[in-house]
């Protein structure tokens, strides 16, 4: 099994429901590039997942590598910031199994590259389908609330109808 790269929105939005460790409870070890790090842990000191992924990294199961090939790191980041080039970058070099990103411009670049992703709303339907969380309308209803992660009406009953769960 190939390794799972993350960029920071999916750290950041499941940090600020309290769930970043599904990361660890479906993957068992995740990998970030030094920029998702430093937006993530370093810029973002204070804010929710900052402390969460620190803590995830000093107990060994988010790991920090850096990506290598310096003329695929230009060229990505033509289109993308930082975090999401590098992540890429790292998932390409890396192999991965999967890509964790939200963000469109970085989904289109994946699919490019024909790399497997979800993001964090494919990570709840999963975690739910794996038994990892009781309620995915009550994980979505936190995520637009408490994190401000933007969901539109119809994915929001597209992921619930995946899972065969009805609106409370």
């Amino acid at each position: 099994m190939g390794s799972f790269v993350s960029d920071s929105s999916v750290l950041i939005h499941l940090a600020s429901i309290g769930q970043l460790g599904l990361l660890r409870e479906i993957f068992e070890c995740i990998t970030v590039p030094p920029a998702v790090w430093r937006e993530v842990v370093l810029q973002g000191r204070g804010i929710s997942g900052a402390l969460e992924v620190e803590r995830a990294r000093q107990a060994g199961w988010i790991q920090v590598v850096e990506p290598v090939d310096a003329m695929l790191l230009r060229l990505l980041k033509r289109d993308l910031d930082d975090g999401e080039a590098e992540t890429i970058a790292l998932g390409i070099e890396q192999g991965a199994a999967l890509v964790l990103v939200d963000e469109t411009d970085a989904r289109a670049v994946a699919d490019l590259y024909e790399m497997s992703k979800t993001g964090t709303i494919g990570l709840l339907i999963r975690a739910k389908q794996e038994g990892h969380i009781d309620s995915l309308g009550s994980a979505l209803d936190r995520l637009r609330h408490q994190g401000g992660f933007w969901i539109e009406d119809r994915l929001y009953d597209q992921a619930l109808d995946a899972v065969r769960e009805t609106h409370a």
